[in-house]
């Protein structure tokens, strides 16, 4: 088989691994060659424009890195903030988006620095009915808690290779839906970054409508191939299956945890992160 031909069906068998994994049909769905970061700047960059507004949901490190990659592009960051550990209910969301009228809102599904999971449902609809983007990180949580990109209303979902995808770091799948594509193939400037401009991106991963692939960049190949395996591996097990295995395994450290006399951080069973567990600092320790 020719090299060429090669690499496009290995990233053809990424991109259907990816849908899997998000519960998606979105064509403009691939894998950044990068870490999480990667993924992140790329979905901020492409969908917002200077001078916009964007809603970023702060209850740990995530939020904050996103509205500082917002305010360096020259987006206006508007912040929901709670103490990490802290979730938002539908009504704060949708009073923030009313107030602020966004282009886009940010929320991290999997809040590692925390390990808190955060409810998902009702929010993409709200989004819709402000006319904003939903972009959700979902990192650390992606095949550990359930995810539904599609059923969920999630305009733009990305993850990294290395948690609960059980593949080496260095390669982000993202995946944009037909309203973040139209916001993003229809903007008055160019995206600030070259190497993450989806124009370029959409064609390399064979998802826009041109016969041939321009080379772009020398993608992490080793990385590609690896995240092609565990995608393989998730879909063999199933979803459902890799969810209940990462909630039975944590259930089981929280009780280890809870017999030798700690206390777990997020109080809340059904808001602790499946794949992160935190633990609250007993009294004298710093």
């Amino acid at each position: 088989m020719h090299t060429e031909m090669f690499g496009a069906y290995i990233m053809d068998d990424i991109k259907k691994g990816v849908q899997y994994a998000f519960q998606t049909s979105n064509n403009m769905t691939l894998a950044m060659s990068g870490s999480g970061h990667t993924a992140m700047e790329c979905a901020v960059f492409n969908v917002v424009e200077p001078g916009e507004s964007v809603l970023v949901a702060i209850n740990g490190i995530w939020g904050e890195r996103v509205a500082e990659i917002a305010e360096r592009m020259g987006a206006k960051a508007q912040t929901l903030v709670k103490t990490p550990g802290g979730h938002f209910t539908n009504e704060e969301i949708e009073q923030a988006l009313a107030k602020h009228k966004p282009v886009l809102f940010f929320l991290t599904h999997g809040e590692s620095s925390a390990g808190l999971v955060h409810p998902i449902d009702g929010i993409g609809d709200m989004c819709r009915k402000y006319n904003c983007l939903f972009l959700v990180d979902s990192v650390a949580s992606l095949g550990a808690a359930p995810l539904l990109m599609d059923q969920q209303n999630i305009d733009i979902l990305y993850t990294g290779s290395q948690k609960a995808l059980n593949a080496p770091p260095g390669t982000a799948p993202i995946s944009f839906g037909e309203r973040a594509c139209h916001k993003m193939f229809n903007r008055k400037t160019k995206p600030v970054s070259y190497l993450l401009d989806m124009t370029h991106l959409s064609n390399y991963w064979g998802n826009d409508s041109k016969p041939d692939r321009i080379y772009h960049h020398t993608g992490p190949v080793s990385g590609f191939f690896a995240l092609r395996e565990s995608l393989a591996i998730l879909a063999e097990t199933g979803l459902e299956n890799s969810w209940r295995h990462h909630n039975e395994v944590a259930e089981y450290l929280w009780k280890g945890l809870e017999d030798l006399g700690l206390n777990l951080f997020i109080k809340d069973r059904d808001l602790r992160l499946p794949s992160v567990t935190t633990i609250a600092i007993p009294e004298g320790y710093n």
